[in-house]
């Protein structure tokens, strides 16, 4: 690749990067809505289900029916905010484990994922706006050889125990937890430009990732920023 420093740990996006952003937004959001009446009506009153209840602000918590319109809403209007993306994975999860869901990586990820440990000695890791939990049970279930990629997967981060991923500072607090690497000879991916420019601005190596059904990527940003349609051409 261009980078003039051999990355020892890549950093993965999600969305758009390992897998379409449409799995997301047309199979996982979906999936959500539909189970949730089902997983309240069962789940109300259990002692194990109380803590993502309790994250939901009081007004919205009174009844089924008012937690139910307030998270259509925030899924309505795509709101990214700590107690729906822990409800979302707890409902995904049953999903998950019942076979109903499986994330659809792109053909390239799973090789590549295998290749940069076991060839290049590399650690893999994940930063996405989804929850830490829904991010491990996708790279659990998915279309990949094996399915099951949680165990090359070295660590996760999110937007809250990381920061906003369209800012340096959060990449910034990602490579400070790793010392032991440079933080140049860190790589981030992702189809985010912004997100490219701030993991940038941190020292990283990044690289814009243009799958199919992305957004366009620019003609100044292809002037800035490497891009590539598949992970075999890193």
């Amino acid at each position: 690749m261009a980078a003039a420093t051999k990355p020892r740990v890549v950093l993965l996006d999600i969305e758009g990067t390992v897998c379409p952003i449409s799995f997301v937004k047309d199979v996982l959001f979906p999936y959500a809505l539909t189970a949730l009446p089902d997983t309240l009506a069962r789940e109300w009153t259990n002692p194990s289900f109380a803590p993502y209840l309790a994250a939901f602000p009081p007004e919205h918590a009174t009844d089924a029916a008012a937690l139910t319109a307030h998270v259509r809403d925030l899924m309505s209007r795509d709101v990214k905010i700590a107690y729906l993306k822990s409800l979302q994975g707890y409902l995904w999860e049953s999903g998950y484990a019942s076979g109903a869901l499986k994330a659809p990586l792109f053909p390239d990820v799973a090789p590549r994922i295998a290749a940069w440990r076991a060839d290049q000695g590399a650690q893999v890791m994940i930063y996405s706006s989804g929850s830490v939990a829904a991010q491990k049970l996708l790279f659990r279930h998915t279309n990949g050889e094996p399915a099951d990629l949680s165990p090359v997967i070295e660590d996760y981060f999110d937007t809250v125990n990381a920061g906003p991923k369209t800012e340096r500072a959060s990449y910034e607090k990602i490579a400070a937890k790793y010392p032991q690497f440079a933080v140049g000879e860190w790589l981030f991916l992702s189809d985010n430009v912004r997100e490219v420019e701030a993991a940038k601005e941190a020292g990283m190596q990044s690289v814009v990732v243009d799958r199919p059904g992305n957004a366009e990527v620019g003609e100044e940003a292809r002037r800035v920023h490497k891009v590539v349609k598949s992970f075999d051409e890193l």
